[in-house]
């Protein structure tokens, strides 16, 4: 029972990155000495000391003897920061509770090998379930090579999303806007079509402020993406002009003008759109763990039917938009019940006068089928 209330005050150390560690993981760390916290720690951001070394650096001398609770393995490798297994060892802490080990199938056990080589008692496996939960977008691109992505989208009680004209502001409270920018926040890149883009001119960027976030740095703005097959994105757009970067995927990137914020990438098509099972090999290149998409029913039903997607936020409002409105996903597919996507509701809520409903898609073996 201690060595669990440890392992959960590690985690929730862990989670105070999660608005800037990307493409890290985060990842908390919490030492250990008669009962007692004696220090703690967490990745704070991509670049910086790990968490290990975070809490090795307030303990001190005092880590000598120690037992140190991590969510994730101690990495044993030179990256932009030096192996936390080595420090651990160095400091002489005595034994290491960890909650998972590291999903990157080139380094998985390594950490947890040196420091048994060392002498260091080490368990594995203590609140594992929980400790990926912490970092879902860094684990599936190291376990299968794709990020994690997650589709926003905000409807009427009937399902509507937008009228025919295509207007959409708002179809949510300002609570429910709110509670987006945090789920912006968080991700590692922001996603969507060119259709939006021509009919919306969004911003995609973060607005809230360090205040809101309860953060200390610097607000991060995620990489906005931009799926545009033919290039048809105007120079005037405002998210080219706002705090950020810009990458356009496009199948002929000749024809693109240049601009400061934006990076211009080609990728394969099939049957006359993106391919976009090419557009994730682009991402993950990128090293984006958490992406964010909030775009039309065209691509969103894309993602969709192509069992790309991981996640499914919907912020139902409380009126109706009449049978001329536009839809949530476009499924042109579907004909039949037993063609019907199944999904598992995880989480309802409200949020303001709203209600935000959290799904998962249900496709058996999708993650094979890639």
């Amino acid at each position: 029972m201690q060595n669990t209330r440890f392992m959960a005050s590690a985690m929730r150390y862990a989670r105070r990155g999660v608005f800037h560690t990307t493409p890290n993981p985060n990842v908390g760390c919490v030492l250990v000495k008669d009962g007692q916290e004696i220090a703690v720690g967490w990745h704070q951001k991509a670049g910086e000391a790990h968490a290990e070394i975070n809490a090795l650096d307030k303990a001190g001398s005092n880590a000598k003897g120690a037992t140190a609770y991590v969510t994730l393995e101690p990495c044993s490798h030179h990256g932009k920061t030096g192996p936390c297994a080595d420090a651990l060892i160095e400091a002489g802490i005595s034994k290491v509770f960890i909650a998972m080990l590291d999903p990157n199938p080139l380094v998985t056990g390594k950490g947890v090998k040196r420091l048994q080589q060392a002498g260091i008692e080490v368990n594995v496996g203590l609140l594992e379930s929980r400790a990926r939960q912490l970092n879902p977008g860094f684990i599936k691109r190291m376990e299968h090579g794709l990020p994690f992505i997650r589709v926003k989208m905000a409807m009427s009680l009937d399902g509507r999303t937008a009228m025919a004209s295509g207007e959409s502001k708002w179809v949510t409270g300002p609570d429910a806007r709110q509670d987006v920018q945090q789920m912006r926040a968080r991700s590692s890149a922001i996603l969507t079509g060119i259709g939006t883009v021509l009919a919306d001119n969004p911003s995609l960027n973060v607005r809230l402020g360090t205040d809101a976030l309860g953060i200390q740095r610097e607000v991060r703005q995620p990489l906005r993406v931009i799926l545009d097959t033919d290039g048809r994105l105007p120079e005037d757009a405002q998210l080219l002009n706002l705090d950020g970067q810009v990458l356009l995927l496009t199948a002929d990137k000749s024809t693109l003008f240049k601009h400061p914020n934006l990076t211009v990438e080609q990728v394969a098509t099939k049957d006359g759109k993106l391919d976009l099972n090419d557009v994730m090999r682009v991402l993950v290149e990128h090293e984006i763990n958490d992406l964010h998409v909030e775009a039309g029913s065209v691509l969103s039903g894309a993602l969709l039917s192509a069992n790309l997607v991981d996640e499914i936020v919907i912020y139902m409002a409380s009126h109706l938009m009449g049978d001329d409105a536009q839809g949530l996903f476009s499924l042109p597919g579907i004909q039949t019940m037993q063609q019907r996507i199944d999904l598992k509701i995880e989480d309802i809520r409200a949020v303001g006068d709203d209600w935000r409903i959290t799904a998962k898609p249900l496709n058996k073996d999708r993650l094979e089928q890639k």
